[in-house]
C-alpha cells in the first residue's frame, strides 16, 4: 500500500506518534505486553468514568440474574480485557505472529465444504477484544476478507489497513459494498461484526439479551444479495496464553423474507458468543442508545 505523502503534514504528526507507540507496544513479547495491557485497562477504568457507567448499565441489563458483586467482578474483568485487547490489536496490525498459539481451529471442515460448493460465506462475529488477533490467526488457515468502518484519522486508516493487508485477503469499507458483494459471490469468505447500534436505513429493532435494540440488518441483505451461507465464528482467550477458535454450523433457513426475524436470529447468535466469553465483549459501547419511539432513554 503506497503512502499518500500529504499524510506526513505537520497536522498529522501527533497521530503518527500515537501509531509509533502502538506499533512498539504490539511488538513486545506477550510476557510483557499482556501485563502492560492489563495495567492500561486498570487505568482506563479509573479515568474513563463515563465508559464505566455505560458498561455497568449494559451488564445490569444483560445479566439481571447476577448479583451486584458478580456484575462488578465482571465489570473489572472487562476493563482488564480492554487493556489486554489493546495489546492484541496492536500486535495483530503491526507485530509478529510468532509465539501466538492456537492448538486447534474447530470446524474448518464447514468452510471447506462450502468452498467445494463454490458458495460464499458471511463469517459472523461480534465486537470482542480478541476480534482482530483471532481474525489474524484464522487467516493462517483460510483466505479471509474483512468488512469494516473507516477510521476518522487518515494516517490511522492507512496504517491499520496496511497492517491488515499482511494477513487479510482484502478489506472492504462499508462504502465499498458492491466490491464486497462481488467478492462473496465469487466464493469468498467475508468476516464482519454487525452488533453495534448504528443508525440508518439498514437497521431494525430486534431483541438482544431480551432488550429491544437497534440492530444492523446487513446480514439479511448481504445473504439475499449473494446467496452466501451465514456461519458463526466463536473466538476467545483460552486462559493459557493462547486462543480458542471455532467455526460453527451455518444458520438454517437463512435468509427468510422477514428482515426482523433474521436480524433477531443474528442477535441471538452473538448473544450466545457473549455468554461464552462475557469479559471479552466490548461493554463500553452504548448498545441500547437508540430507542423505539416513546421509550425512555437507557443511558
Amino acid at each position: 500500500m503506497s503512502l499518500d505523502y500529504r499524510l506526513l503534514a505537520p497536522r498529522h504528526w501527533a497521530v503518527w506518534l500515537g501509531i509509533a507507540v502502538m506499533a512498539l507496544f504490539g511488538n513486545l513479547p506477550g510476557a510483557l505486553g499482556r501485563p502492560l495491557g492489563r495495567m492500561i485497562g486498570r487505568l482506563f477504568k479509573v479515568l474513563g468514568r463515563a465508559r464505566v457507567r455505560v458498561a455497568r448499565r449494559n451488564l445490569e441489563l444483560c445479566f439481571p440474574e447476577l448479583d451486584s458483586q458478580s456484575r462488578e467482578r465482571l465489570l473489572h474483568q472487562s476493563f482488564l480485557s480492554i487493556g489486554e485487547g489493546s495489546y492484541e490489536f496492536a500486535r495483530a496490525w503491526w507485530g509478529r505472529a510468532r509465539g501466538l498459539r492456537v492448538d486447534h481451529v474447530e470446524g474448518l471442515e464447514v468452510l471447506e465444504a462450502l468452498r467445494q460448493q463454490g458458495r460464499g460465506v458471511l463469517l459472523l462475529s461480534g465486537h470482542f477484544l480478541t476480534l482482530e488477533i483471532c481474525g489474524r490467526l484464522l487467516c493462517d488457515h483460510i483466505r479471509l476478507a474483512g468488512f469494516y468502518r473507516r477510521h476518522e484519522q487518515p494516517p490511522l486508516e492507512w496504517a491499520v489497513k496496511r497492517g491488515r493487508a499482511r494477513y487479510a485477503a482484502a478489506m472492504f469499507a462499508r462504502e465499498e459494498l458492491r466490491a464486497a458483494v462481488r467478492y462473496v459471490k465469487q466464493g469468498g469468505v467475508l468476516w464482519y461484526a454487525p452488533d453495534q447500534d448504528i443508525r440508518g436505513k439498514d437497521s431494525v429493532f430486534a431483541p438482544f439479551f431480551g432488550i429491544t435494540a437497534n440492530s444492523f440488518a446487513a446480514t439479511h441483505h448481504l445473504a439475499r444479495l449473494t446467496g452466501a451461507a451465514v456461519v458463526p465464528f466463536f473466538h476467545h482467550r483460552d486462559g493459557r496464553g493462547g486462543y480458542s477458535l471455532r467455526i460453527g454450523t451455518p444458520l438454517d433457513n437463512f435468509p427468510t423474507a422477514d428482515v426482523v426475524a433474521d436480524t433477531a436470529a443474528v442477535n441471538a447468535l452473538i448473544e450466545q458468543m457473549v455468554r461464552e466469553a462475557p469479559s471479552e465483549y466490548l461493554w463500553i459501547h452504548k448498545r441500547f442508545k437508540t430507542r423505539p419511539e416513546g421509550e425512555p432513554r437507557i443511558y
